[in-house]
């Protein structure tokens, strides 16, 4: 394995947390996320910074076929210990490529209503982010409406988004990576339009 992962990880994983936390309370935002990380490909910098600061040793991380051989699984499991889940709904965490996986977010946990924080938290990697169909995004942290672009937009996903937020508290939440910037969906934002 010859990519690295942080060379200061103390302060990268705590850039990259804020990073997170900021997109995640204010969602329809993007942040820049791990400029100087280089992970092996498929995985774009700032998916890798998102597992490497989230995932650990007692969070099973679900990793959808694109990813789950090769480098990229092998520079996971060496940098954050993190056991991969058998199945997606096993998984605190998992890695999903929106332009080559198959995408169904009723597969992942969806929590319990006495723990609804143990669902899953997606890692969906994109193309870009600003660019593509653009969301019309209301609720929690969302000033009025909020708009953002993902490129590519999985087939479906506003209706999977609907099913999703109708089981609030319960749900899953996204992380959304696209080269070194993110976004946050978290299970609370409603999609009001796509255009």
């Amino acid at each position: 394995m010859n990519a690295h992962a942080f060379a200061d990880p103390a302060r990268e994983s705590q850039a990259a947390f804020r990073a997170i936390l900021s997109v995640m309370a204010r969602p329809g935002t993007v942040a820049r996320c791990a400029a100087a990380l280089a992970p092996p490909p498929p995985l774009s910098p700032a998916a890798a910074a998102a597992l490497l600061t989230l995932a650990d040793f007692e969070t099973p991380v679900f990793l959808a076929p694109s990813f789950a051989a090769g480098e990229a699984a092998a520079f996971l499991k060496f940098h954050t210990g993190a056991p991969f889940a058998a199945a997606p709904d096993k998984a605190a965490f998992a890695l999903v490529d929106a332009a080559v996986d198959a995408f169904d977010l009723a597969r992942f946990s969806q929590g319990t209503p006495e723990y609804p924080d143990r669902s899953t938290t997606i890692v969906l990697q994109l193309r870009a982010l600003g660019k593509g169909p653009l969301l019309r995004l209301a609720g929690p942290g969302v000033r009025g409406e909020a708009t953002l672009g993902l490129d590519p937009l999985p087939p479906g996903f506003r209706d999977q988004w609907a099913a999703n937020g109708a089981a609030f508290p319960l749900g899953v939440d996204l992380v959304l990576a696209a080269a070194d910037e993110v976004a946050a969906l978290p299970r609370s934002i409603r999609i009001l339009g796509c255009g």
